[in-house]
């Protein structure tokens, strides 16, 4: 018997056993709830909910992290085994399978689960692992009707929410195991339009952060959230110091940095740096008249707080590490007149510190932390999924994969593929013969490798074997 057969029993039993109760109770219109039954791969039902706008703020709980074992548990080879590449020592298996709606973004929960966001169908689903046989349970549905969920994050009892025009924030407050509680953090974010994920973290001074991507390719933008990091206190108020804390436009208010093209993921490091990637604008013609090769993808950006970081002028030239630091250049190609003492080359100007191939789409991003259950030459690392971009030619195929950045330190000194396999050789990531297409990145609370695939609906699993 199959591990979903046997939980569908197990539920259709614990059903049973419910309704005999109701029978007895004798029209009892107030039952005791009863003990949520095992759930299987049956997607969960929600309800419409109202968003209330009183917000409390709550200290941080931190996430039950789980010891299991070593080495970690295996399940048999399939298909992502037999496809995608690993390095020696490696194993990578599907996690879960046929999730619906495009899953993007990934997060773990404060009981060690795996949460993820369904960004087409506007639901949060959990991926739970209850067995810790490597393999999930199934597919929970636990929120719905949400605009374009993208990123998520726990904190405070509650899972925070990026959605299109809107941070919300739930938590199940009746014990069935959905999010049926849910709240209004803010509304002051860009809604739909060009660019529309979000993306949101906790940072270590507690506060909010919530990246938005621009409306366009090369333009300048009309509202100032667009093409930036937007910096909120837990409750969706503007925090004291953010650098246009007091303006006139309250839309400025939240904005923290800027010159950001399309910061899809950003992360901080153990001394507390934020660093965030960038996906580059598009049709930048080099020498020979390809846009192919222009502008290199800014994959770890050091975010200054109150600073521009190039876009739409500037983008940084340099491939690879940029070691020494080299200043960004102009965009001679975007048309657009620069404000008075902009200067691409100054201080003002935040270039990055890593860069690699135009069009590799960095999305989900990593860093490496304890509970990694890697060998220590694989900790010190920033683990990147790229996407691949639909603008290559077949001169310039860019992989889907996941990137190793390898540190010294807190500075990039060099990358190296850590799984690759998804594109179909000789079509580009977005080519239909792709068999998929990383999404996110995190590292589990057993120390594995979460890896999600928004086109093939599945979430894999990495964790070291030995030599």
């Amino acid at each position: 018997m199959t591990k979903k057969t046997l939980l569908i029993i197990l539920g259709l039993v614990t059903i049973g056993l419910i309704v005999a109760l109701l029978f007895l109770q004798g029209g009892n219109n107030t039952p005791n709830p009863p003990e949520p039954a095992p759930l299987s791969t049956e997607i969960l039902a929600t309800s419409t909910v109202n968003i209330p706008t009183n917000l409390p703020v709550e200290p941080t709980i931190q996430p039950t992290l789980l010891t299991g074992s070593s080495p970690l548990p295996l399940p048999p080879p399939d298909e992502a085994a037999e496809r995608l590449r690993v390095p020696d020592g490696f194993a990578i298996r599907i996690f879960a399978d046929n999730i619906p709606g495009t899953p993007r973004f990934m997060t773990v929960g404060e009981d060690g689960e795996v949460y993820i966001s369904l960004y087409k169908s506007g639901q949060i689903a959990r991926l739970p692992d209850r067995d810790r046989d490597g393999l999930a349970d199934g597919i929970e549905i636990i929120a719905d009707g949400l605009n374009s969920p993208h990123g998520l994050e726990w904190y405070g009892g509650w899972l925070y929410v990026a959605e299109a025009g809107r941070v919300t924030r739930m938590r199940d407050t009746d014990g069935d195991g959905l999010l049926e509680t849910w709240e209004l953090v803010t509304s002051n974010i860009p809604g739909a339009g060009g660019h529309t994920s979000r993306t949101l973290h906790f940072g270590p001074d507690g506060l909010l952060y919530v990246s938005a991507g621009s409306s366009c390719n090369i333009c300048l933008e009309d509202d100032p959230r667009r093409a930036a990091i937007l910096r909120f206190n837990p409750d969706g108020s503007i925090p004291a110091d953010n650098p246009f804390a007091q303006d006139a436009d309250e839309r400025k208010r939240a904005l923290w940095a800027w010159g950001l093209r399309n910061s899809v993921d950003f992360l901080w490091t153990p001394t507390g740096a934020l660093w965030a990637n960038h996906n580059g604008r598009d049709n930048l013609l080099d020498d020979q008249g390809s846009s192919d090769t222009l502008p290199p993808e800014e994959i770890i950006i050091p975010v200054q707080g109150g600073m521009s970081h190039g876009w739409p002028y500037c983008y940084t030239a340099v491939f690879g590490v940029n070691q020494p630091l080299q200043a960004e250049v102009l965009d001679t190609q975007n048309g657009l007149p620069l404000p008075e003492g902009f200067d691409c080359s100054t201080a003002s100007v935040v270039p990055a510190l890593f860069t690699d191939d135009a069009h590799y789409a960095p999305l989900g991003m990593a860093i490496a932390i304890e509970r990694l259950a890697f060998p220590a030459e694989y900790h010190n690392s920033v683990y990147v999924a790229y996407h691949g971009s639909w603008n290559t030619s077949s001169a310039g195929i860019r992989d889907c994969k996941v990137e190793r950045i390898i540190l010294d330190g807190e500075v990039p000194i060099g990358s190296e593929e850590f799984v690759n396999g998804w594109r179909a050789e000789g079509q580009s990531c977005g080519s239909p013969a792709t068999w998929g297409r990383p999404a996110d990145v995190i590292i589990g609370a057993d120390g594995a490798m979460y890896i999600s695939d928004d086109k093939s609906g599945r979430v894999y699993r990495v964790v070291f074997i030995g030599e």
